[in-house]
């Protein structure tokens, strides 16, 4: 069984009221030395199986269309698993947990 999480976050032209609420609260309650807070939702979806193509497509639309706004909001789907990050210093290799799911793109799709 595989999870697979679809973050949403609004786009970062889009004004966030309840990231600018939370940090003035921040403020507010003596925590200084943050930037900036922007609010988002995660969805983890249990999926049966593994993650082929169609299944990686279909996620996508779900994704594209239910769980996010396309007019507002972005979407970023990936699946967790037991991967151990690599150790090496200086990387820029994926978080341990973390897969991307190869999901085509719209020219791929044509």
């Amino acid at each position: 069984m595989a999870r697979v999480v679809v973050d949403v976050m609004l786009k970062p032209e889009i004004l966030d009221p309840q990231g600018r609420a939370v940090m003035g609260a921040l403020g507010r309650l003596g925590l200084t030395g943050i930037a900036s807070v922007r609010q988002g939702k995660r969805f983890e979806i249990e999926v049966e199986g593994e993650i082929d193509a169609e299944l990686a497509e279909r996620l996508d639309d779900l994704a594209g269309s239910l769980l996010s706004n396309p007019v507002i909001e972005d979407y970023e789907i990936y699946e967790e698993g037991d991967e151990v990050a690599c150790d090496c210093d200086d990387c820029t290799c994926e978080p341990a947990g973390v897969v991307d799911i190869d999901v085509p793109t719209a020219a791929e799709k044509a």
